[in-house]
């Protein structure tokens, strides 16, 4: 349900980064919103694969990433930015902790 979620936020926030935005605003919405949405397909391809710990980082860490993004997009003020990497990070750990999964 949380990747399904996450894929329709992606969607809206790159429809309003594409149709509704200035120019930074935009790309922050747009970066937020490719990095959201893959990892929303990538989280239920994980529970396909019976990987729940890396769809549970891909869903966290492509919230905190991309929904900080949104933030500052919006106006949130620029430190509201720290959050950005650590969502990278779950994401990068969600990506490993499949690799390491799938090679059992």
């Amino acid at each position: 349900m949380l990747a399904a979620l996450s894929g329709a936020l992606a969607i809206a926030a790159g429809a309003f980064g594409a149709h509704g935005a200035a120019k930074d605003v935009a790309e922050l919405l747009k970066t937020g919103g490719e990095y959201q949405i893959i990892h929303a397909v990538a989280a239920l391809v994980a529970l396909r694969m019976d990987a729940r710990g890396p769809a549970a980082m891909f869903v966290i860490g492509g919230a905190l990433f991309s929904v900080s993004l949104y933030a500052m997009a919006l106006g949130a003020p620029r430190p509201v930015g720290a959050i950005t990497p650590i969502g990278g990070v779950a994401m990068i750990v969600g990506w490993l902790w499949l690799a390491w999964q799938a090679r059992r």
